[in-house]
């Protein structure tokens, strides 16, 4: 589920490098053709690449620096926004610390060496590490956070934050993991 790669590097911190190779990608192929080639399953409707479009088009009208103050002012300013998931769960409670640590080591037995900057329940890591596995791997671990997925999407909503209808996005999927099993 490659699209999901793409959600990932869109809700992360919109970087100056970031912006710059999305603009290229649009650019080179348009931005229909670049969600449509992110999506090679066919996993979205017309409907959820026409979101993921019209999402990618509007942040590539915004001003850099706007942008980048809107992305932290959302989400590191606003613990209901986070983006790192275990925070809707345990909070800053010690709890949090073992959780990580076996979510860690869950994507080493995997393979996937993560970028320590990063904890490894910040979504957009976690839609990277997605991606790369099997269409039904990543339906089983995008359902064992379906949860805390609707309660971010719900919560963006509540402020019609630009960003909801990509989270609701990954949700709605986790969700039909759940429906089918």
């Amino acid at each position: 589920m490659k699209f999901l790669k793409l959600i990932g590097l869109l809700l992360d911190y919109p970087s100056d490098e970031l912006l710059a190779e999305l603009h290229a990608a649009v650019r080179e192929t348009g931005v229909v053709s670049l969600v449509a080639a992110c999506d090679p399953d066919g996993m979205l409707d017309a409907d959820e690449r026409l979101q993921l479009a019209s999402f990618i088009t509007a942040q590539l009208a915004r001003d850099v620096l706007e942008l980048q103050g809107a992305y932290v002012r959302d989400f590191d300013l606003t613990a209901e926004h986070s983006l790192h998931l275990t925070h809707h769960i345990f909070g800053e409670e010690k709890s949090r610390g073992p959780a990580l640590i076996d979510l860690g080591e869950f994507y080493k037995s995997h393979g996937l060496e993560a970028d320590e900057r990063e904890l490894p329940d910040y979504l957009p890591v976690m839609l990277e590490f997605a991606s790369e596995l099997s269409r039904e791997e990543a339906h089983v671990f995008l359902a064992e956070v379906g949860k805390v997925l609707k309660v971010l999407a719900d919560n963006l909503e509540k402020t019609s934050n630009t960003y909801a209808p990509l989270v609701r996005l990954v949700e709605k999927h986790a969700s039909l993991t759940r429906l089918t099993a």
